[in-house]
């Protein structure tokens, strides 16, 4: 073990520091001299052809520097989408332009009209007041099956329907799946929606352009979880900026969820009128702005069936799917409920046979993309609400049922094209038993019996699938980027080590596990290793972080860089001891020659690296600094297995939860503090789309929970204790860590766990209910006790 806070030490967050001192440096922390304020005029409407914006009494109010519409970006890219899916009958998705300002029509409630450019933020927003439009107000749709009838209003008139694409996957299995359900002995149908969320980030949205006209380069600061992916998009679809010219910073980020991972209209704005104006330009988004401008997230309606045969396999699973995707396609929008839900249908189960379909919907709403999860907690929730549901049925123990149908033998290749290469289910479940203590749960439910409630237990078992990859592969599906990461090493003469990652952290304590990683490996304090992301003038080329992905694949770049540093420090070892570099070890920042007491420092060889007075000129440089970029081989599996217990009061249906386990398979564990972290924020995330959050449309396209008044967060009185436990790892095989994901986990496998305990509550009070759709709120509860 290093000195100090190496792999499997609960280190505090280095970063904490930071944050909890209000030192922090985030994007709304940066001012630069002479910049002016953008102010967004919206659409208040969800649908409408946009006749005339007439600026002209605004651009004479006080403070006004410019003022910008539609027209200003004509013969300019428009937002790109980054992955392409195929239908199943072969055909491209339909994929209609996104510009950064509306051109000819507003699609949905906050679609961006005009920007107005003033010295104060003020001064711009009282402008954009005064500007006069003549909208011509259309039929707005929003109910995904109405938006594909015949006849219903098109979001976009150059489509030929509000259809995106009808996936069938896997195509091949249909006719197989078909008969599965004709022959089955039991089959079990659920019909579920899984509801609009949005992210609410403790930091909203900001841009801020620059662009130095003396050297033609153009900055942009952006509060982004894949910086480059930014530059990249940005520089070559949109704005047309060489990347060599292109700097974007994401400094602290206060939170983002998947909402932060997307390229904005606002950041292109920016980095645009910065040059336009030659003088930088800055946008801070309102919280009542994020709700119609930030990526929304699921939006998901379901049918789903479940096969078994009369001994209770399961024999086949079929789902119909409509997926949102608002009014324009989101960054990463088309592969959200594709690629990574359909893929994920299997579970922990070995149903042999399974068909997924989805149809792609376009509506008069806010674009829909990735939130935390991402396509897995859609098909966790489908899947293991089904399952309960059929247990229900059947007259079966829920628990029993599922280890009856559990993986149990690895590597195992699901039908629906992944494989999975470790995991024990039995394991999680057996440890979830333990930690949840469902013996005592009978008592625990007379007690609550006694207070005139309902007490129900419900179970979850979850898989996901992490670090998305390999490039190779993702590229075939119609991923428009590699999805490789990088890191570069850089070790002073002193010994002290720079690790500059393409990934980036928008609250997960990279900086602190990544440091335990380089430290474990050279065998010195982690304090002495600094972590630098989130610019990409000082990083290499990254995919930045979301889906799990940042130790998994981040990680193992930054292993493959040190492993490069330590080869060729163990060179210069065996030069200066006078011995074979075959023979040199490294272990607790010492270098020793094997079977002698001969060593060298870690300083000394780092040292000489960079002072090379006594040095093996004649086989390598001097210098110790190396890159890695690391393409992952396959998906990581975390899967694990959580319990919920909750009480129901019959005479008003509010929900109190009064118990959560989790007991989760992350594989190695760097930093278990961390990891429990992550856990605890995702749980609470999925407590919060269980029993509260609800993104409402009214059927004219309006947003009717626009604010924290209409929108409900979970507050701390919402959640109970957790008692987490992530003791079962099975070592991912495929990357030099042995590390899976952790940071979505709590927030796929939660939202069942309640639902399902629900749903026991009712049922044993005698209550005929089968399921309710999220969220779980009061009324709805007590409407579904009615009958």
């Amino acid at each position: 073990m290093p000195k100090d806070g190496g792999i499997g030490a609960s280190t505090k967050r280095r970063e904490d520091v930071r944050f909890l001192t209000g030192t922090g440096n985030y994007t709304d922390d940066i001012n630069l001299r002479g910049q002016a304020y953008v102010h967004f005029l919206r659409s208040d409407m969800a649908h409408g052809r946009l006749n005339t914006v007439d600026t002209s009494a605004a651009e004479g109010m006080p403070g006004v520097i410019r003022i910008f519409t539609g027209a200003d970006f004509e013969g300019i890219g428009g937002l790109p989408c980054g992955w392409q899916v195929t239908d199943r009958h072969g055909e491209v998705m339909q994929e209609p332009g996104h510009p950064v300002l509306a051109q000819g029509k507003v699609r949905h409630v906050g679609d961006p009209i005009a920007a107005v450019v003033a010295e104060t933020r003020e001064q711009a927003r009282d402008a954009a007041e005064a500007i006069e439009l003549d909208i011509e107000e259309l039929p707005a749709v929003v109910d995904m099956k109405a938006a594909l009838k015949d006849g219903a209003p098109k979001v976009h008139d150059d489509l030929t329907s509000n259809l995106c694409y009808d996936w069938g996957f896997v195509e091949e299995n249909k006719a197989a799946v078909d008969e599965a359900f004709e022959k089955a002995a039991h089959v079990t149908t659920l019909e579920l929606v899984n509801n609009r969320l949005v992210a609410n980030p403790m930091e909203p949205r900001v841009a801020v352009g620059d662009f130095n006209r003396s050297t033609g380069d153009h900055t942009l600061y952006t509060t982004s979880q894949n910086p480059h992916v930014i530059r990249l998009l940005m520089g070559a679809f949109v704005l047309g900026i060489p990347e060599h010219k292109l700097r974007v910073v994401a400094p602290d980020v206060g939170g983002g969820f998947g909402s932060k991972i997307f390229h904005y209209a606002e950041e292109a704005f920016c980095t645009f009128a910065a040059k336009a104006l030659n003088r930088p330009v800055k946008w801070t988004c309102s919280r009542s702005e994020a709700f119609m401008t930030d990526a929304h997230g699921r939006d998901h309606v379901t049918k789903i069936e479940l096969a078994l045969d009369a001994d209770n396999n399961f024999t086949a699973l079929r789902t119909d799917t409509h997926a949102n995707m608002g009014a324009y396609l989101s960054t990463f929008a088309p592969s959200v409920p594709t690629w990574l839900h359909g893929t994920l249908m299997a579970g922990n189960y070995k149903t042999p046979l399974i068909y997924v379909n989805v149809k792609a919907v376009f509506t008069n709403t806010v674009p829909v993309d990735a939130y935390r999860g991402a396509g897995r907690p859609e098909a966790t929730y489908q899947l293991e609400r089904v399952i309960d549901k059929a247990a229900r049925e059947l007259g079966v123990d829920p628990i029993a049922l599922r280890r009856q149908n559990f993986i149990t033998e690895f590597p195992y290749a699901t039908p629906v094209a992944v494989e999975y290469d470790t995991g024990d289910y039995h394991a999680t479940m057996d440890k979830l038993e333990e930690i949840a203590d469902f013996k005592g749960f009978a008592a625990r439910r007379k007690e609550s019996e006694a207070k005139g409630k309902l007490r129900g237990l419900g179970i979850n078992c979850y898989i996901e699938a992490c670090g998305i990859a390999p490039s190779n592969l993702v590229g075939q599906l119609g991923a428009r980027a590699g999805l490789y990461e990088s890191a570069t090493v850089r070790v002073n003469a002193t010994g002290g080590l720079v690790v500059m990652t393409g990934s980036h952290s928008h609250g997960q304590g990279h900086e602190t596990s990544f440091a335990q990683v380089v430290a474990e490996m050279i065998g010195i304090d982690a304090d002495q290793v600094e972590i630098v992301h989130g610019d990409t003038a000082n990083t290499p080329m990254g995919m930045g972080t979301y889906g799990s992905r940042s130790i998994a694949v981040g990680g193992s770049a930054m292993v493959r860089a040190t492993e490069k540093i330590i080869n060729k420090a163990k060179k210069i070892a065996a030069h200066l001891m006078e011995a074979s570099e075959a023979d040199i070890e490294l272990k607790d920042g010492q270098f020793s020659v094997a079977g002698t007491d001969k060593s060298v420092a870690w300083g000394d060889v780092t040292l000489a690296a960079y002072v090379p007075h006594n040095y093996p000129l004649e086989d390598i440089e001097p210098g110790l600094e190396e890159t890695a970029f690391y393409d992952p081989s396959n998906f990581t599996y975390p899967s694990g297995a959580y319990a919920c217990e909750v009480e129901v009061d019959p005479d008003t249906g509010k929900v109190t939860i009064e118990r959560f386990a989790a007991a989760d398979d992350f594989g190695n564990i760097i930093n278990p503090m961390i990891v429990s972290g992550q856990v605890h924020g995702g749980i609470g995330q999925g407590i919060g789309q269980a029993l509260l959050e609800a993104c409402v449309y009214d059927e004219n396209g309006q947003l009717q929970s626009g604010s924290y008044m209409d929108y409900a967060m979970p507050r701390a009185d919402d959640v109970p204790f957790y008692q987490v436990d992530h003791s079962c790892q099975t070592p991912c095989t495929h990357n030099p860590l042995g590390v899976k994901g952790c940071g979505e986990a709590g927030a796929i496998g939660s939202p069942p766990s309640v639902v399902n305990a629900v749903i026991d509550a009712l049922q044993s009070g005698g209550k005929d209910v089968t399921h309710i759709d999220m969220p779980l709120s009061p009324s709805r509860v007590w409407q579904a006790m009615q009958g």
